[in-house]
């Protein structure tokens, strides 16, 4: 009879410890893992111009001159400058004005930085041809006279560079300093 006991006692402590152990189930969860994927971005530029940046000069005509710059749309959020430079030898009697959408810039004290402009492109921009000059010309005033630039080199050179806006948010002039220098 004490073996019949001794098992129904462990019968018993078994139950009591099977419906004890399915009381002590966990709620669990493992959400689908993350992939994080990096790549690297880019800022890409193209400053082109139609003709062979050869110019014969006549009183009183405008002349062609169509540097753009082009920002291509696999670039990163990007400022955009131009520096744009008269020889010494330029005529006062030879105009050009810069694009009205860009913007002159100035240095850390609020001057002018003599012939650079800049503009800010953005991936959402949906215009990323931008021209340099007002029009697309250089005028030339009928006064010019025919020996003009006899000795003389006369010439209008247009650079362009781009930096990413990250780290120079609004602060385009560091950005300058600092693309200017890379280069």
């Amino acid at each position: 009879m004490k073996k019949k006991i001794v098992a129904l006692c462990l019968c018993i402590a078994l139950a009591v410890v099977a419906i004890g152990g399915a009381t002590l189930a966990y709620f669990t969860d493992t959400p689908t893992a993350k992939v994080n994927t990096f790549t690297v971005g880019n800022v890409d530029i193209d400053l082109t111009e139609t003709g062979n940046g050869n110019y014969t000069v006549t009183p009183g005509v405008e002349i062609k001159k169509d540097p753009t710059v082009t920002v291509t749309t696999t670039s990163e959020d990007c400022w955009v400058f131009v520096k744009v430079e008269k020889s010494t030898d330029w005529p006062t009697a030879m105009r050009y004005t810069i694009d009205s959408k860009w913007t002159q810039l100035k240095d850390a004290d609020d001057n002018d930085v003599a012939n650079v402009y800049y503009r800010l492109v953005k991936k959402t921009d949906t215009t990323r041809t931008l021209p340099v000059l007002d029009g697309n010309k250089v005028t030339v005033e009928n006064t010019i006279v025919n020996n003009a630039f006899d000795g003389k080199n006369v010439t209008l050179t247009v650079t362009a560079y781009a930096i990413q806006e990250a780290t120079f948010e609004n602060n385009p002039y560091r950005a300058w300093t600092t693309v200017s220098t890379a280069n």
